[in-house]
């Protein structure tokens, strides 16, 4: 590496530690869910977080925004929300000097680095897809006249999974576009008493800002120059292409219970965030390891079960975890 780069780097890894530091400040235990929404923050996609209530998914990325020197804005996905509602739109204003009128564009709550995309589930298809295109694009049409999001642009949309009355499900296409769908759960008896602790006594909790919207860009540039070892991104290929019932060698349990594989996105993904993870431990290589270790957040949203699995009570997870076992590693890229 040439010596920006090992500057770059070492100011990576000290920013993920201090990173870390301040949202343990008000969030206790999920590491793992943390490590993934960073990786998603490093590599420059975005990340679906799915959880009943209460289990600090909103806090969590709050809590990111007031750590980062980047602006932040929480959208409250509703049925009632309309696409105009997030983008933006225009007014039509007049010069009292001249009488004159003119279209000015007012710019919706996505014009912000990190876009919370509270219970994205809840608003109609034409909504979401306003969000999801903009997520692609990184710019917003209205009118014909075409504006640039700012950068970095991130979204953390999340959904309760329990709560299907009143919801529109995002669809299979929308859902590819996110690189994660990460799943936070319960805490250990321990955490949660002093979840409960901390939160019924006085609370005074400052944040010292880490990293700039600059450094997450740098950082990001950073991540895509990590070399990765030709046996890794075969075995990243191999275990999404194993995900489809239709190829050719795809296991029996998946010709049985999946309806439809992982995209080529999720391979993408996969090297992508095992760069992101490699890189923020200090280590300039991407491991066969870290393909397996975000496996379960890209594959998840990727791979559509059928009647099948769900008469035999076999859930997505179980089937990534088969997966895993089917399509084992190359010895030289562990």
């Amino acid at each position: 590496m040439a010596v920006r780069e090992d500057e770059l780097l070492d100011k990576l890894t000290g920013a993920r530690e201090r990173i870390l530091r301040e949202i343990r400040k008000v969030i206790v235990g999920q590491d793992d869910v943390i490590e993934q929404v960073l990786i998603a923050l490093f590599v420059g996609g975005n990340a679906l977080i799915t959880g009943v209530p209460g289990l600090a998914k909103t806090l969590l990325i709050k809590t990111l925004a007031n750590v980062l020197d980047l602006t932040f804005k929480r959208i409250q996905f509703t049925p009632d929300l309309m696409p105009s509602d997030i983008t933006g739109t225009e007014v039509l204003e007049e010069d009292l000097a001249t009488g004159r009128r003119t279209l000015r564009f007012i710019k919706g709550p996505i014009f912000a680095n990190i876009i919370l995309a509270d219970e994205i589930n809840r608003t109609p298809p034409k909504t979401q897809a306003a969000l999801l295109e903009a997520m692609q694009e990184g710019h917003v049409t209205v009118q014909g006249e075409t504006y640039p999001l700012p950068k970095p642009f991130f979204v953390l949309a999340t959904q309760n999974p329990i709560e299907l009355e009143g919801t529109y499900p995002l669809p299979e296409a929308q859902l590819d576009r996110f690189m994660f769908n990460i799943k936070i759960d319960y805490l250990p008896e321990e955490q949660e008493i002093q979840v409960v602790n901390a939160t019924t006594a006085p609370q005074d909790v400052a944040f010292e800002p880490v990293a700039s919207g600059e450094d997450i860009l740098a950082f990001q540039r950073l991540v895509r120059q990590v070399p990765v070892a030709e046996s890794v991104t075969r075995y990243a290929v191999k275990l999404v292409n194993a995900s489809r019932p239709h190829t050719d060698g795809a296991p029996e349990f998946i010709r049985r219970w999946v309806n439809w594989g992982a995209s080529l996105r999720a391979s993408q993904f996969l090297i992508l965030g095992g760069k992101a993870r490699a890189i923020m431990n200090g280590r300039y290589n991407v491991s066969c390891q870290d393909v397996r270790a975000l496996a379960y957040s890209v594959l998840r949203h990727r791979i559509l079960l059928n009647f099948h699995a769900e008469s035999e009570q076999v859930n997505v997870d179980d089937v990534i975890g088969r997966l895993l076992d089917a399509v084992p590693p190359p010895t030289s890229g562990l």
